[in-house]
């Protein structure tokens, strides 16, 4: 592995949040049961929910995701199709007009947005491998090298902390499907492939799922470029290929120009 810049940011996540996740797994004594059902009570009918995350959809990074699955089969829920990403801030339930404290409107965005355009974040580097776990899922290792993780998820969430422990940057591998002992997994994640994988990040994506489909597959909604610190996506078509009865808000005419 990469020795980290001592120049890289202060806010750069550090990598005893690893640490800390393999103690938290151990110390649970069983993993958490993942069911494939509509979650209605969560979401209340509202369709699609929305997130920031850095795309490494890429060769490499999807077989790293598939060696580690099939290490894992057995105990995984059938049927994860979520591409790889790393979550830098969860969003809420896109909405012109927000009611819930979990819906993200048009001023919140607009805010996130003026936050990552003043961010000198250029184009930087993450490192993708080794294997771990939370209690709910197992996931790929994402070392902040250059800092640039931190920085980001400062811009878009300020200095709120995550009510389960530190935010750990990640790639989820699968979800598990039932309550297994974490002892014996703790043999078969640390039996696994030391190979990494360096990214290079240009951009950062606002992206959206399915809310009644746990583990399906992710929409690109539009990117933020890092190195001319932009917009880039068509704010005001977002998911043309949803169905007409189930759009998401159009956003355009609400937002500044981001150039």
């Amino acid at each position: 592995m990469p020795i980290r810049d001592e120049s890289a940011s202060h806010l750069a996540i550090p990598d005893s949040v690893f640490d800390l996740a393999r103690d938290s797994f151990a110390a649970a004594g069983r993993t958490l049961r993942n069911v494939r059902r509509d979650f209605h009570e969560w979401h209340l009918g509202r369709p699609h929910y929305a997130l920031w995350a850095i795309d490494v959809d890429l060769p490499a990074v999807r077989q790293l995701s598939y060696d580690a699955a099939q290490r894992l089969d057995g105990v995984l829920l059938d049927d994860y199709r979520r591409q790889p990403h790393i979550t830098l801030a969860l969003c809420g339930f896109p909405s012109l007009q927000p009611t819930h404290p979990d819906d993200f409107g048009p001023a919140e965005l607009e805010r996130q947005l003026d936050a990552l355009g003043q961010l000198a974040c250029g184009p930087f580097q993450v490192e993708i491998g080794g294997l771990a776990s939370f209690t709910s899922a197992p996931f790929l290792h994402v070392r902040d090298v250059d800092g640039g993780i931190g920085q980001l998820r400062y811009a878009l969430c300020g200095p709120r902390t995550e009510p389960g422990g530190p935010y750990t940057p990640h790639v989820t591998v699968g979800l598990y499907g039932g309550e297994w002992p974490t002892a014996p997994l703790l043999e078969r994640l640390a039996a696994g492939s030391e190979e990494a994988v360096i990214c290079t990040v240009t951009s950062l994506s606002l992206m959206c799922y399915a809310a009644s489909d746990i583990g399906g597959p992710l929409t690109t909604l539009g990117k933020f470029d890092l190195a001319h610190r932009r917009w880039e996506g068509p704010i005001s078509r977002i998911l043309p290929t949803m169905e007409p009865e189930q759009p998401l808000p159009n956003f355009a005419a609400m937002l500044k120009n981001t150039d």
